[in-house]
């Protein structure tokens, strides 16, 4: 079954960044230290990329010699995911980028009319979904009140691990964007503990497909589909999502992910759509 509506623990990672010296030619991208050793090669799909591929959280050299293929494919099937997860990321809606303070930037009127319309978009799909999972931050907050009100009896969960930030330095470079190197360290790790703590298979345990909603930022959501992909996490600032956006993943049991809609706004009219 489902795992409870809870807020997970938070994880650490860290991220590792190369730079590029004045006058050298450009070295080859090193991978972020979070990717755990040697990676595939460009376009070579990571069966294991959640460390919840079975065959791999069984020891094989605890195998019974007389009970042979027998017990391990009993012992595969234990760890199998049977059911699929779908994962449905929503941008919190325009909100008032001017507030000296955090819990100033609230929901502007429009923004307020773009979070009506995703949760009677989410409510005519006819889902039952599962649980809410929203950023800390006041614009996901009140972007989450307004889409719950539409979707009653759904729980909903606080977190800070899907606040905004900075996930990893994106390439091409931005000359209008520049954070901090720091900024990069932190934040990046945060947001990839996020990835790995909410993007995965479903639990074995789990027996019928899961709706889950996660509403937090531009900046996350666009690093957790380049990592859901297995996309160069890298480029994740070549993509645009709009306010109040769904974007949908599909997880199967065999770890396979695919990217069902990106972005969509196709429900709001177009005085109604807005990136800020």
């Amino acid at each position: 079954q489902l795992a409870a509506c809870r807020a997970w623990p938070g994880a650490s990672a860290a991220v590792l960044f190369s730079a590029v010296a004045v006058g050298k030619a450009p070295r080859p991208a090193e991978p972020p230290a979070w990717a755990g050793g040697a990676r595939p090669g460009p376009g070579v799909w990571d069966p294991n990329w959640d460390r919840r591929e079975p065959l791999s959280l069984i020891n094989l050299r605890k195998r019974n010699v007389e009970s042979g293929e027998e017990e391990l494919a009993s012992k595969l099937d234990h760890y199998k995911a049977k059911a699929t997860r779908h994962i449905f990321l929503i941008r919190h809606s325009q909100y008032h980028v001017d507030g000296s303070l955090e819990k100033d930037r609230t929901l502007t009127p429009l923004g307020r009319e773009q979070a009506e319309l995703t949760g009677l978009r989410l409510a005519s799909l006819g889902l039952k979904f599962n649980k809410i999972v929203h950023s800390s931050m006041t614009r996901a907050i009140e972007t989450t009140d307004i889409i719950s009100r539409h979707l009653p009896g759904v729980c909903k969960v606080s977190t800070d691990l899907l606040r905004e930030g900075a996930p990893i330095e994106p390439d091409p470079p931005v000359s209008h964007w520049k954070p901090e190197a720091v900024q990069y360290y932190e934040d990046g790790a945060r947001i990839e503990a996020a990835f790995r703590n909410y993007i995965h298979r479903a639990d074995a345990r789990q027996e019928e497909d899961s709706y889950e909603i996660f509403i937090c930022h531009a900046n996350v959501i666009r690093y957790i589909v380049c990592r859901a992909l297995q996309f160069p996490p890298e480029g994740w600032l070549r993509l645009s999502l709009n306010n109040g956006s769904i974007t949908h993943l599909v997880i199967r049991p065999n770890g396979r992910v695919a990217l069902r809609t990106l972005g969509d706004t196709g429900f709001m009219p177009p005085d109604k759509i807005t990136r800020s």
